[in-house]
């Protein structure tokens, strides 16, 4: 009997939750064979999903319901499991915790022995210890908040799901609002990415996410003063969308950009040192930390970090700009492509930095964004490596592996787009 599109997402579905379910119960041992082999079960499953979900125009309700339980179940299965010693959640209780305490996150640095009593028993092992915060405003104030509530990793992992549930909401308006096929909340609620990164490890980056999603949201409804600033809290947790502006350009009014930068500058207030406006470690992280970064790593035999980060944002700027050109109105494909664009050059590139172009993957056009949030995957390896002491360094085949991937996937759609062109020139030639 042949299966419907409907019965293949089912059990696609079901191999993504068993095969999440036991990556969840092996996160502690990330990049050992037991957590690798059941997220490469669950990547494969999820690109097959992709393919219903491409070839089919419309599924029932029923589906897109059962197929969002599913994606409740394996994030709670995550959301139950701690996140690493050192994993960024842990500088997140600190920041929050030295706010509430009266102290500014952008000065005081962990590893200080004149604040060891500051330390509680999740803070004591972040990672980084030797510098202050990197995190701009908006997040500071969100760790603030939150560990206001309940001072745990555990409460900001809870936080953040509710940040990702939000985003289901907010993306199944605006397909509606486009007229897209509802069931494409699937490409994004059930991507392995947000269960490891956001209910397991705990990532701020999915509130800017949400917070992009409702700029683009509003955009598609022609909320303006909305949309402006809610990109630019956006910004104001990480500062990736930046890149982003163009695309702004003549769909916000002066006005709404001028409230936008005041409602970013007050947050930033709290913590003025000497009327200064405080970057923390960002400077640091520039000009030291790297991971996954082929190409700045190629560019820095020959240039400075510096020039090289601004050469990042300066491709973002450039991709968005002939985005806005290309894009029909409403499209929200146009802000994926930017940040991509502006990653592939960055001194680092983690797993979580992706998660903010996962609302904005939809069409054929993205494909090879999407293959690269699978494709990365691999580098979690190192977490393996870094265990038994190797260096903290992804591997050349990982790297060829993962960006490989990219390159052939983009190859596969540039080659079918000119076979279909052709054939469509052929056939036009035929019936003069």
């Amino acid at each position: 009997m042949k299966l419907t599109p409907s019965r293949r997402l089912y059990g696609l579905g079901a191999i993504l939750l068993v095969a999440l379910t036991i990556c969840s119960r092996y996160f502690s041992r990330m990049g050992e064979p037991s957590f690798f082999i059941p997220l490469a079960v669950a990547g494969v499953a999820y690109l097959l999903a992709i393919r219903e979900l491409l070839s089919t125009p419309e599924f029932p309700k029923r589906v897109i319901v059962f197929g969002l339980a599913l994606s409740a179940l394996w994030q709670v299965q995550f959301l139950r499991t701690p996140p690493g010693l050192d994993d960024d959640i842990h500088r997140y209780v600190w920041d929050g915790r030295v706010q509430r305490l009266g102290y500014n996150p952008y000065i005081v640095v962990p590893s200080d022995a004149a604040l060891a009593s500051l330390h509680t028993s999740e803070t004591r092992t972040l990672n980084n210890p030797e510098v202050p915060s990197p995190y701009p405003a908006g997040a500071q104030l969100f760790f603030r908040a939150v560990t206001s509530i309940h001072e745990s990793t555990f409460a900001l992992k809870v936080a953040f799901v509710v940040c990702d549930l939000a985003i289901v909401f907010v993306l199944l308006d605006v397909l509606r609002c486009t007229r897209q096929g509802e069931h494409w909340v699937l490409a994004y609620a059930w991507h392995p990415l947000l269960a490891i990164e956001v209910a397991g490890s705990g990532h701020v980056d999915i509130v800017g996410v949400l917070l992009l999603l409702v700029s683009a949201a509003s955009l598609v409804r022609r909320w303006r003063a909305v949309a402006a600033m809610a990109f630019g809290l956006a910004v104001s947790v990480k500062l990736l969308p930046i890149v982003l502006l163009p695309l702004y350009w003549k769909r916000a009014r002066m006005r709404d950009a001028a409230l936008a930068a005041i409602v970013v500058g007050l947050l930033y207030v709290p913590f003025f040192n000497h009327g200064r406006i405080p970057i923390g470690s960002l400077g640091t992280y520039v000009q030291r930390f790297r991971f996954n970064d082929p190409v700045f790593a190629t560019l820095e035999r020959v240039a400075a970090s510096q020039l090289l980060a601004g050469l990042a944002v300066l491709v973002g700027f450039l991709t968005a700009i002939w985005m806005r050109r290309k894009s029909a109105e409403g499209s929200l494909d146009a802000f994926a492509w930017p940040m991509a664009a502006s990653l592939f050059c960055a001194p680092v590139v983690y797993p979580w930095y992706l998660l903010w172009m996962l609302p904005f993957l939809r069409s054929t056009s993205t494909l090879p964004i999407l293959v690269w949030t699978l494709s990365i995957l691999p580098t979690y390896y190192v977490w393996h490596l870094r265990i038994v002491g190797r260096p903290w360094l992804v591997p050349d085949w990982i790297v060829i592996l993962e960006y490989g991937s990219v390159a052939v996937a983009a190859a596969m759609i540039a080659l079918r787009r000119t076979t279909r062109s052709a054939a469509l020139q052929c056939s036009a030639d035929q019936v003069e």
